[in-house]
């Protein structure tokens, strides 16, 4: 702690650059270590070390760093500070150090930067947005962040325009991003993804509207091309579908509004190449099988809610993921097609995921509980339809078109064969009360009834019943629903 107190009083005197970047690298060997950074979570220290950043914005102009060494090794220092200290996260805030930044990002178009400055800008952007609220609300309303960062990954990007929202492409494969680029562009994404963070869940204006579609667009250029290396194409995709999962969903329609051109993907007229690759990069994570709530999750959101404004993707989806049944001989969760993955999930450990993946099903289903349960079987479908009070049946509100599901002739042939429960045929199994008498096969109930009875009374498990409502209730009350329904039912038709 000495040698931090005495590293940042030595920044204060008039040095050349090359001892204030020796400090600055003392100074951020000893900020990775939590039991010295009091010296630096100091008003003075971190007014020190934002000057030589050229980011301190408590003087009225903001004093020209001429070393770029200084103010990178200043820029590294902050962001360990920032990471590990929640007093300096606090006194950043109050020293409104994200105006400095923004300041400096605004004018990359003008001023050549190297890109590690540019790089520690962002991350530290990047890390003050996450770590407070306060500055987040500051960037995204006062400063106009999301117009700012949208412009600053359109720079980075490089991209050319050919229509309001549409990038201009040359035919064939789009080269890969360079590496250096991949990086700004990623911490960007980051950026933006905290700023937005509520975007999805507000209605927003025509203006901001606007703004959201033109980064859409921006996002599904993202998702067209690749970085330098599978693992860094998996990496900068999954920060774009993190990021368009915020936008609010009438802005989604962007990722359809590219004409379709030769080489395109098209379905019922309209360019799913985005749609796809979302696709694609859905079975990806599902194989990799790595932390499935971090990894799927956004994917499958993203996916689900623009299937459910978006009938073109709904239907291409649902061709790709629950085409018509032939296979009725497995259950739905046996085998490595989509369905067969995503029927897998909904029985998952996780209840995050296990929701997530029943959404995307039900959705693509249309919300009609007969066509979940075919596709999926009941036992699977049991969960989201005891949440949704639908396990009577029934079909939830949605703007859907009415037309059928089709049945192939191997399903038509098999359906009433198929155990619904299970979702597939199933060898019917010899009647085990075959033989019996009428009191043996009355005993056998008895015994059944007193062991239910017991397993109730000891409360190992708790008998239920589905009320009118279609909501599961212990038994007792589900039995009292109903006869208080029929009652009423009774009194209405003049009955006594």
């Amino acid at each position: 702690q000495k040698m931090a107190q005495l590293l940042i009083k030595f920044l204060e005197r008039e040095l050349q650059p090359s001892c204030q970047v020796t400090c600055l690298e003392s100074i951020r060997i000893l900020s990775r270590d939590k039991y010295c950074l009091d010296p630096f979570t100091t008003k003075e220290g971190l007014k020190t070390l934002s000057r030589h950043a050229g980011i301190d914005y408590s003087e009225e102009v903001i004093r020209e760093v001429p070393d770029l060494d200084v103010i990178l090794e200043s820029l590294k220092c902050l962001c360990n500070i920032v990471f590990s200290s929640p007093r300096a996260q606090e006194l950043t805030a109050e020293a409104r150090l994200v105006v400095g930044l923004a300041k400096r990002i605004k004018l990359y178009n003008e001023r050549s930067l190297p890109h590690e400055v540019k790089f520690f800008d962002l991350r530290l952007l990047f890390l003050l947005t996450a770590l407070r609220v306060d500055i987040r609300q500051q960037l995204a309303q006062e400063l106009r962040g999301i117009s700012l960062m949208t412009d600053t990954l359109e720079l980075t990007l490089a991209v050319k325009w050919m229509d309001p929202y549409e990038v201009a492409t040359e035919e064939g494969l789009l080269p890969p991003l360079p590496r250096q680029e991949t990086e700004r562009a990623m911490e960007i994404l980051k950026v933006l993804f905290n700023i937005t963070f509520d975007s999805s869940k507000r209605e927003v204006d025509e203006e901001d509207a606007a703004l959201y579609r033109h980064l859409g667009a921006l996002l599904r250029h993202c998702l067209m091309i690749s970085a330098d290396g599978e693992d860094r194409t998996e990496e900068f995709h999954s920060h774009t579908v993190n990021l368009l999962g915020n936008l609010p969903l009438k802005c989604l329609d962007v990722l359809l509004t590219p004409k379709v051109r030769p080489g395109s993907l098209e379905y019922m007229g309209v360019n799913m190449d985005a749609v796809s690759i979302l696709l694609d990069f859905l079975e990806r994570r599902l194989d990799r099988g790595h932390k499935l709530k971090e990894s799927l999750t956004p994917v499958l959101n993203l996916l689900t809610e623009s299937a459910r404004v978006h009938r073109q993707t709904r239907k291409f989806l649902k061709a790709k993921v629950l085409p018509p049944l032939r296979d009725v001989r497995n259950r739905p969760e046996v085998g490595n097609s989509l369905r067969n993955k995503l029927v897998r999930l909904m029985t998952h450990i996780d209840t995050d995921v296990k929701h997530c993946a029943a959404e995307f099903l039900f959705v693509l289903c249309k919300e009609s509980v007969s066509r979940f349960v075919k596709y999926t079987g009941y036992g699977n479908a049991a969960g989201l339809l005891a949440a949704r009070g639908l396990m009577a049946g029934g079909r939830e509100e949605g703007e859907y078109s009415e037309d059928e599901d089709t049945d192939t002739e191997e399903y038509k042939e098999a359906k009433p064969n198929i155990n619904p429960v299970t979702g597939r045929v199933e060898e019917k199994l010899p009647n085990p009360m075959e033989g019996m008498t009428e009191e043996q096969k009355e005993y056998e109930a008895m015994k059944l009834v007193n062991m239910f009875d017991k397993l109730s009374r000891e409360q190992v498990i708790q008998p239920m019943g589905i009320m009118p409502s279609g909501n599961l209730a212990p038994m007792e009350n589900a039995i009292h629903d109903i006869a208080d329904e029929r009652s009423s039912s009774d009194s209405d038709l003049g009955l006594d």
